[in-house]
């Protein structure tokens, strides 16, 4: 497997990952909110069930997110190759690895360490549409593109 399937393969772990965790927020959520409706009235319950619904909000928002990082990568062909840095893009820098596609962190591949980065995130605006041996500025640092793939 090429170092780009293995990111990408790694970037949909990882959203996977959260949308579990997601998952599990909710349905626990969900399970409290079922239990305070069967404990009594009063103000400590309006409480309970108020702080559970903001829980199920942030959930929801937080489930929205993983949506939309999913769509992103349906949209990255991994076979797809060019010098002009785009979604779906390895990145080789004098001081950094990147692989723009949603913002994961960092992965390793084969000891190698790569920052998965979403192309809206400020170094990811930098970066896309670069070429190689290309120098930009980057939180006042030179940074110079060596290899895109």
């Amino acid at each position: 497997m090429n170092i780009k399937q293995e990111l990408f393969k790694q970037c949909e772990a990882f959203v996977n990952k959260r949308a579990q965790t997601v998952d599990e927020i909710i349905s626990s959520n969900q399970n409290a909110l079922e239990s305070e409706a069967k404990s009594s009235a009063g103000d400590k319950h309006e409480t309970g069930r108020a702080m559970l619904q903001l829980e199920m909000e942030k959930a929801s928002q937080q489930f929205a997110g993983i949506q939309e990082m999913k769509e992103i990568l349906s949209k990255i062909n991994t076979t797809k190759t060019s010098k002009i840095a785009h979604l779906g893009s390895i990145i080789f820098t004098d001081t950094t690895n990147y692989f723009l596609s949603i913002s994961a962190g960092k992965l390793t591949v084969d000891e190698n360490d790569f920052f998965a980065i979403s192309v809206s995130s400020p170094i990811g605006k930098i970066l896309l549409g670069s070429n190689e041996n290309k120098a930009l500025s980057f939180n006042g640092k030179e940074i110079k593109i060596r290899e895109i793939l």
